[in-house]
């Protein structure tokens, strides 16, 4: 895939990020203890959001999917990799990986593949302080 291409389609994806609605759950809005963050299928008979009613929240469709080629990608365009040490390093292309510390590495091994990253010319996703 060029690079003109991959643009174009990260292009896309953030126009289509932003028409996509907020998927939320029936009566989310009257009771607190369903939560708006989770969707669940309606499956009521008369359920207006099944029924597809003006007036309620849309409906979760195949439609808003991103394009195959940048779906999982990074907003850069980077594929992101997690990196719990410096061995996952070896063989990573700088124009097309980016990396991201596991959360578990503590501060000396996290000094150890910073420096190792900056050597390689990765970009490091969470670098921290």
């Amino acid at each position: 895939m060029s690079t003109s291409e991959l643009e174009r389609l990260l292009r896309l994806r953030k126009i289509m990020k932003s028409k996509k609605p907020k998927f939320i759950r029936m009566n989310s809005w009257y009771l607190t203890r369903i939560g708006e963050e989770t969707w669940r299928r309606p499956k009521g008979l008369d359920n207006k959001i099944r029924l597809e009613r003006k007036g309620f929240p849309a409906r979760v469709k195949i439609g808003y999917r991103k394009p195959k080629l940048v779906r999982g990608l990074h907003p850069s365009g980077l594929k992101e990799i997690l990196v719990n040490n410096v061995a996952d390093l070896v063989g990573l292309d700088p124009e097309r990986y980016a990396i991201r510390i596991a959360s578990t590495v503590g501060r000396r091994k996290r000094r150890e593949i910073i420096k190792e990253a900056e050597r390689m010319g990765l970009r490091i996703l969470n670098p921290g302080r």
